[in-house]
């Protein structure tokens, strides 16, 4: 194996995060879904504590199952807030219950989730210089802009861009990454 991005080269749950996901084109509108979400929760937070935390995310929002978010009340609200194994921000847990049900109106409007995200690239990845990362995009603006306006919370052009980055709108890897000409 060649090189590899540097910000995934000294923890091993990183490193298979990396070599497994980060930067795959992802067309699968509830794991788009899921990881916009993932990456609200991230705000403030470094990215490792949500991977370590991921499978308890998924365990206390019911896979992310967008059907059955969007049915939780003030009852699951209270449980989410006292599970030690999730980030306990009150105001991200009820933007994941808000986020589901704007997933569902979208789709209830005929708008499929990955067709809207795709919209933004014309179904193509964009990629990066493999040199320098931004921190956020002019894209990610115009996405952070459009998701606000349909609701979504903890979406602001930083958060969206890391975004695009996990679900490969954007491959970033590295210019002697391995993954580069994978993703």
């Amino acid at each position: 194996m060649t090189g590899r991005c540097s910000w995934a080269q000294s923890d091993p749950l990183m490193r298979a995060y990396h070599d497994a996901e980060w930067g795959v084109p992802q067309r699968d509108p509830r794991m788009l879904w899921e990881m916009l979400m993932l990456e609200g929760f991230q705000a403030g937070l470094a990215w490792i504590i949500i991977l370590r935390k991921r499978d308890a995310f998924r365990a206390a929002f019911a896979g992310f199952d967008p059907e059955k978010v969007a049915g939780f009340d003030d009852e699951d609200v209270a449980r989410l807030m006292a599970d030690s194994g999730i980030v306990r921000a009150r105001a991200k847990i009820e933007a994941t219950i808000g986020g589901a049900r704007i997933f569902l109106a979208m789709r209830d409007a005929g708008q499929d989730f990955a067709e809207y995200c795709w919209s933004f690239t014309d179904g193509a990845p964009l990629t990066g210089d493999g040199r320098h990362v931004p921190a956020q995009t002019e894209l990610s603006a115009r996405i952070s802009k459009d998701l606000k306006k349909r609701g979504f919370k903890f979406v602001g052009p930083t958060i969206v861009y890391a975004w695009m980055q996990a679900v490969g709108i954007v491959n970033d890897h590295a210019v002697d990454c391995f993954r580069r000409d994978a993703a």
